[in-house]
């Protein structure tokens, strides 16, 4: 990791000072998400991926075919 200074006004201090308070976090920590986030770097997390299991579908006999989908693609296959 690389060390760098940065100059803030005196109001960005402020805001910055009290987000990271708020969140029990630190500024560099929130600078650094916020540079990730800026540049198409940001952390993936499971928040992302809220709509996974957003569907249904007729699973039929085979149901659950999330544990029975060897069975399940062996049948759409016949």
């Amino acid at each position: 990791m690389k060390r760098l200074q940065v100059q803030l006004d005196d109001e960005l201090y402020r805001r910055l000072k009290e987000e990271a308070h708020m969140r029990g976090t630190s500024m560099a920590s929130l600078i650094r998400e916020a540079l990730k986030k800026s540049l198409g770097m940001r952390k993936r997390r499971l928040k992302d991926f809220s709509f996974i299991g957003a569907g249904e579908s007729e699973q039929g006999e085979l149901s659950p075919v999330s544990e029975r989908h060897d069975e399940a693609l062996e049948e759409a296959f016949r």
